[in-house]
């Protein structure tokens, strides 16, 4: 394996720029709303946000790595469209050949390690008007199980509520979740270490959904295919549990079986706030970072639909070429929220594969709540092809498949206490084929070959006031 730029959030940062995809606020900003709503300016772009001067702070903030798949697509070397299949062939690769985390004496987290724990020194940005505080919302877990020791990632929201305490949501059905039964049940405290300031390797083997990581296995080795080489860790200090050895702050940590107390609200990848409730405490014992670490932080939108969503489609995409003969591409959506909606291609074989194809969709990946599925000649990632397709083929007396009372993922207002319905749509035209379903298609013509004459459009008049507070296209915008 020949190791990559991935490992490392500082290298990361320096390529981007080198490709003119960073973009550097020297402004102060505060920690408080500001930072948000500057990146929400820029959400979607072509480039990442670098804050270099967070008030109240000495270190600098970065968010939007996963923002937008073009940004992510160029960082990997890869097509944007090949991503879901560069993503599940890395998985499937570490299926096969598993190359674990090795675990080394020391690292750049451990340049620094603060003599006392004060987690108000480190630039945890509060984000939305209504969030109950900062927020640790981009580091990942590594936590050990209680009883075989098999390490397991994941990435959960962690609201700061005091020097060293937070709180944390942590997802029904996830690992985590079982590990802290598990510790409760020996009558032991649970600990673990939240590594902040990774890159995309980790981040992807933290967001593999369970169906294609079972608990049995060390998920961090998926890191590993993506670094192009083994995952470097260093022993904990407190505990057995090891910190990411190229992460900018490693904060260890301690759970209490039983202990809570209030966490939210939080503005979540739903669009909606999660509602206060009480949540686990978390401990912070000790704090290690970079002698100048970056701080990561994601803005619940786009960057979570496109990193989550495209580890979702990689393990459904895989999956269903499997089991469903024909399946050609997955998509999940944004208006979806990278959760909720796939969209799948089907190069039809035989009749009634489109109900198959939504029944092990659904299996697949448990948090979604609606499948469409569509013939190979859709543009799965253009909403308004996917909805011609709807339009105009879809049989709604026989076509939509409901599911009722059945598991979901919690965050959505749809599926109250994880429980709710799912709704499938064969929107494939019948099969065999007809005439009247054949889709009409222009001839593909080279513009390059002509002579092509155009004016340049002009705001009408009136419009230029509008224009000059407009927020800055969807391509980003000049950068800062």
């Amino acid at each position: 394996m020949t190791a990559n730029v991935l490992h490392d959030l500082g290298l990361i940062l320096a390529a981007l720029e080198a490709r003119g995809r960073l973009i550097r606020v020297a402004s102060e900003v505060d920690p408080v709303h500001e930072l948000a709503g500057i990146a929400a300016r820029f959400e979607g772009g072509p480039r990442a946000i670098l804050f270099e001067r967070v008030r109240g702070h000495a270190f600098p903030v970065c968010t939007g790595l996963y923002w937008s798949r073009e940004l992510l697509a160029d960082l990997l070397g890869k097509e944007e469209r090949a991503l879901p299949q560069y993503v599940s062939g890395c998985i499937r690769a570490w299926q096969q050949r598993p190359v674990d985390p090795v675990v080394v004496a020391t690292g750049p987290v451990l340049e620094v390690t603060e003599p006392t724990v004060d987690l108000g020194r480190l630039p945890a940005p509060t984000h939305a008007a209504a969030d109950g505080g900062a927020y640790f919302d981009a580091s990942v877990v590594i936590a050990r199980d209680p009883e075989t020791g098999v390490r397991n990632a994941s990435i959960q929201r962690f609201m700061v509520t005091g020097r060293d305490t937070m709180t944390v949501n942590i997802d029904a059905g996830r690992h985590l979740e079982l590990y802290l039964e598990k510790a409760r049940a020996r009558g032991e405290s649970l600990f673990f270490t939240l590594n902040c300031g990774v890159g995309p390797g980790l981040h992807f083997a933290a967001a593999t959904p369970a169906e294609a990581a079972p608990a049995d296995t060390d998920e961090l080795g998926i890191a590993s295919e993506f670094h192009g080489a083994p995952l470097e860790l260093v022993p904990g200090t407190v505990s057995a549990v090891e910190m990411v050895a190229h992460a900018m702050i490693a904060l260890e940590c301690e759970m209490v079986p039983g202990e809570v107390a209030d966490e939210g609200p939080f503005a979540e990848v739903t669009g909606y706030y999660a509602r206060r409730e009480p949540r686990p405490v978390v401990h912070v014992r000790r704090i290690h970072r970079r002698r100048a670490p970056v701080f990561q932080t994601i803005i619940s939108g786009k960057e979570v639909w496109n990193s989550v969503g495209l580890l979702g489609e990689a393990n459904v995409l895989a999956l269903l070429q499997r089991q469903v003969p024909g399946v050609a591409d997955v998509y999940f959506t944004h208006g979806g929220c990278g959760f909720y909606h796939a969209v799948v291609a089907l190069r039809q074989k035989r009749a009634g594969w489109g109900k198959q194809a939504i029944m092990a969709t659904f299996a697949a990946f448990p948090p979604l709540k609606m499948v469409t599925v569509v013939d190979d000649d859709v543009d799965i990632r253009s909403a308004s092809d996917v909805e011609w397709a709807m339009a105009t083929r879809l049989d709604p007396a026989a076509g939509i498949l409901v599911v009722d009372k059945v598991f979901g993922h919690g965050l959505n207002p749809g599926f109250p206490g994880y429980l709710g319905a799912k709704v499938g749509f064969d929107a494939c035209r019948p099969f065999p084929f007809r005439s009247e379903h054949e889709r009409a298609f222009f001839k593909p013509v080279d513009l390059a070959r002509h002579d092509l004459r155009m004016g340049e459009p002009r705001a009408a008049p009136g419009t230029g006031a509008a224009a000059a507070i407009a927020p800055p296209p969807a391509g980003g915008g000049a950068a800062m």
